[in-house]
């Protein structure tokens, strides 16, 4: 009997629809993967429909997130790969530390708890939310000028106009209070499960030109996993910004993490 097909679940972040991962969807089905991409709690099936109904999305934290994937990790016959982008690289790293993944990979994640730089860049690219506290319980758009300075600073202008126009949506504020906030608090739920030896194998991905997770944001995540004996590898992109999986250069990204899974024996048989 033949193994079962590896399931491969991709997260997306904050201000970006699910569908943005369809190439890579269609890359990993290709590779032999059953690749999905379901949205966070509260998004509706298209970028359209969101935009319409950005009450549906408003006030859903990272615990919630969590909650959400954790049920679709559980409908599943096998462990799946996780592939988050942002913050979704962040529940990535939260599943696989529960041990609910057996391998993920986590591209320009959000600041874990622990990770104390915070660049002017990622205060920049974060200011539409906390400008106003009571954003915390509302869904927040971006305009163009800051969509691009916070995704697409590293690719031409007009590139980034097309990507915020095709995949952007609102997105809750609640996560970005909760990481800002996880250095103080004992419980938050920006708190990751660093120490777990018995965890799948973890790559974290920086772009070096990113505004909204510096690479030194990366770098000092990679350091918070210093006490595990489990596979954790690190690999930069130092051209690239926060748009590094939605642009023109996606596909090197998406082989990277590709080969790293071979590399680490799963690739699907």
């Amino acid at each position: 009997m033949s193994a079962p097909t590896i399931p491969v679940i991709f997260i997306h972040g904050l201000w970006l629809h699910a569908t943005s991962w369809s190439s890579w969807t269609e890359l990993f089905t290709t590779a032999g993967y059953d690749a999905t991409a379901p949205g966070w709690p509260g998004d509706s099936e298209s970028v359209e429909l969101s935009r319409k109904d950005p009450e549906s999305i408003a006030d859903h934290g990272i615990d919630d997130v969590v909650a959400h994937y954790t049920e679709i990790i559980n409908a599943l016959d096998v462990k799946p790969i996780l592939i988050g982008h942002s913050f979704g690289g962040m529940i990535a790293e939260k599943l696989l530390g529960q041990d609910l993944a057996r391998a993920a990979i986590a591209i320009d994640a959000a600041q874990i708890k622990g990770v104390l730089p915070l660049p002017l860049s990622a205060l920049r690219s974060t200011l539409p939310v906390f400008k106003n506290p009571a954003n915390k319980h509302r869904a927040v758009s971006l305009t163009l000028d800051q969509f691009t300075y916070a995704f697409g600073n590293a690719i031409p202008a007009q590139e980034a106009a097309e990507l915020y126009e095709r995949w952007t949506i609102p997105a809750p504020g609640k996560p970005l209070f909760e990481a800002a906030a996880a250095n103080f608090s004992p419980h938050s739920p920006a708190k990751v499960d660093t120490g777990n030896n018995t965890r799948g194998p973890l790559l974290l991905i920086a772009g070096g030109k990113d505004h909204t997770v510096p690479e030194t944001v990366t770098k000092a995540t990679l350091k918070q996993y210093r006490d595990s004996t489990a596979i954790t590898d690190f690999q930069d992109f130092p051209d690239r910004g926060h748009s590094l999986t939605i642009d023109h250069g996606w596909r090197e990204v998406a082989d990277a993490c590709l080969t790293w899974l071979t590399r680490n024996d799963l690739q699907t048989r």
